[in-house]
């Protein structure tokens, strides 16, 4: 029914978005000319903006973070995505990889593309009633529950990742293969990269999409002590690559994005050793003023990066310039599908989606990781001012100084100086606080969202837009995830999820809430809610909603009840992000 041209007065949050989209209006117009005149009132918008959207910032200057403005879709096939970006499905699945490589699914599914090979037979893992028999079928699951092509389900037509993949497209998919081994424990335990199982499914999904037509790439920037091949070789990228190239004909891509790999001795990087890198090369992306680091330019000349060798980063992030080398092939695609695995972190909290963007890297000592100092120096390299904090700081930034120059005596030299640093100082793997492995780290969140702001707004030059440039989807392997010390040297904890969704953002609170984790007592996820100029999410926090096969799991994510998987965090986390036990999180969205 029409409504007659005079009508009621609007309701307090009719007004509140009626304002909003006027004030976007003005926004996107003030920086369409900016010029030094118009500086100012671009300013004064962007300020009542952030009034507007939360009015107690007027007072306070901080609280929960308000949502951010709305997506200007370039690509008309981004609105569906964009209008979905609220809902996450999350699959419960089975609490162990049990399917041989190539992981072929156990049921002959209608739309499954490799007619007459490689489905193995059906096997009994006796999960829950509720739960998906396997990992093929929980990832299925989760691309249903999230509605996606519901109307051709289980039928030979389903296409769920039509949306997002289309014929022809380039479409690089971005696990986590961080290392082949854990710093105190033997094994990987399947806690440590993303399983082949999972990575495996989802190629499947990219390969109906894409009809045969288009190029689907697997990469990732590896630690930068980590053997590639020893990772590929635990996922099983091989047999996966030739199965697609037997039973398909299609040449799947994989590619290490390092140019280079360092040497370490007991962890003391002592050298380096090129490698192909990324074959499209590296661009250059500047955020300038957009950066997050731009916020505290008065600090930059602290931060530290993955070298003893500070000056590299510096020039890197300095003034106006907060600039990454970022691999051009991630920058080439259409669609970048996140395939993270569900990990705690030393330095953010969590590892999921935002964080799994460091391996787009292509020199991760441009990545700045902590601020050298103590809390009152303006460091977030220690938890606290005491004596033994700043005299290590001393005593390390002189070794630092001096190692680079030591040439051939760097490998001879390294494990004895690194085991006496233990002796004095204490041990990071165990439970000494320090290189900003705490809740207290104020810098490695701003630069995985700045990642996470080019992955979307920056084309194959390292040129900004003002619209996202590129898909993006998401599919979390929580099967077994990793806690405590993570993302390094975690302990395994079945989980028995698949979570997806199509914004990093949203998918990573709805993953934070699984583990036990407030989203706000996670900068790296709190932040991104806050009003942007390059928006990372188009939806509040509370307006969240989980879809699941598991009744626990599904629902509005502040009504969720108590800890739910209860992740223990890393030590350095430890009693300040998780959610308090057996309470809802209204606090945190009322």
């Amino acid at each position: 029914m029409r409504r007659s041209a005079t009508r009621e007065p609007q309701t307090g949050t009719e007004f509140h978005f009626l304002t909003v989209a006027a004030l976007n209006g003005a926004r996107r117009a003030a920086r369409s000319r900016l010029t030094d005149t118009a500086r100012p009132t671009l300013h004064f918008l962007e300020r009542f903006y952030e009034i507007v959207e939360n009015p107690s910032t007027i007072f306070t200057g901080s609280a929960v973070p308000p949502p951010s403005a709305p997506w200007q879709a370039a690509d008309p096939r981004m609105l569906p995505l964009s209008q979905a970006a609220g809902t996450v499905a999350v699959a419960r699945g089975p609490m162990t990889y049990d399917a041989p490589p190539p992981y072929s699914p156990t049921r002959a599914y209608p739309e499954y593309p490799h007619r007459g090979a490689g489905q193995t037979a059906s096997t009994s893992l006796g999960p829950p009633a509720s739960a998906c028999p396997d990992v093929y079928d929980a990832v299925r699951e989760s691309l249903l529950l999230l509605g996606l092509d519901a109307a051709r389900f289980d039928t030979p037509a389903w296409n769920p990742l039509a949306l997002c993949v289309q014929p022809g497209d380039t479409v690089v998919l971005k696990p986590n293969l961080v290392r082949e081994f854990r710093d105190t424990r033997p094994g990987h335990d399947d806690c440590l990269v993303t399983h082949g199982a999972v990575i495996r499914a989802v190629l499947d999904y990219v390969y109906i999409a894409l009809q045969g037509k288009g190029r689907i790439v697997i990469a990732d920037a590896s630690h930068n002590d980590a053997d590639f091949d020893a990772v590929c070789a635990i996922v099983q990228t091989r047999a996966i690559r030739d199965f697609f190239q037997e039973s398909a004909g299609f040449n799947l891509e994989v590619i290490d994005l390092r140019p280079e790999a360092a040497i370490k001795v007991d962890g003391v990087i002592v050298g380096h050793r090129p490698l192909p890198g990324d074959p499209a090369g590296y661009a250059r992306v500047n955020l300038g003023e957009r950066s997050m680091f731009a916020l505290i330019n008065d600090l930059c000349h602290l931060l530290y990066g993955s070298e003893y060798d500070t000056r590299e980063l510096h020039s890197h992030q300095q003034g106006d310039v907060h600039e990454y080398l970022i691999s051009r092939t991630v920058l080439l695609a259409d669609c970048v599908i996140s395939l993270p695995k569900l990990k705690t972190h030393k330095k953010t909290g969590l590892t999921v989606n935002m964080k799994n963007l460091v391996g787009i890297n292509g020199n991760k000592n441009w990545l700045p990781h902590h601020r050298e100092g103590t809390p009152s120096q303006g460091g977030d390299q220690f938890n606290d001012d005491g004596v033994k904090n700043r005299l290590e700081r001393s005593t390390v930034a002189k070794f630092k100084g001096v190692f680079p120059f030591l040439g051939p005596l760097r490998p001879l030299v390294a494990g004895p100086i690194k085991a006496v640093g233990k002796r004095l100082f204490g041990d990071t793997s165990v439970d000494r606080v320090r290189s900003g492995n705490w809740y207290g780290n104020d810098t490695t969140w701003r630069m995985v969202i700045d990642l996470n702001r080019i992955l979307y707004y920056a084309d194959a030059e390292g040129r900004l837009h003002e619209a996202p440039v590129r898909k993006l989807f998401s599919v979390v392997d929580g099967i077994i995830g990793g806690e405590g010390n993570g993302p390094m040297d975690p302990t395994p904890k079945p989980a028995g999820i698949i979570a997806a969704g199509c914004n990093p953002v949203t998918v990573d609170c709805a993953c934070a809430r699984l583990m036990g984790l407030d989203f706000a007592r996670l900068p790296v996820l709190r932040n991104c809610f806050a009003a942007h100029a390059l928006p990372l999410v188009n939806v509040p926090y509370d307006r969240i909603t989980l879809a699941s096969n598991e009744p626990r799991c599904a629902g509005a994510i502040g009504a969720l009840p108590g800890r739910m998987l209860a992740f223990k965090p890393h030590f350095g986390w430890v009693g300040h992000v998780e959610v308090e036990q057996n309470r809802h999180e209204t606090r945190v969205v009322g």
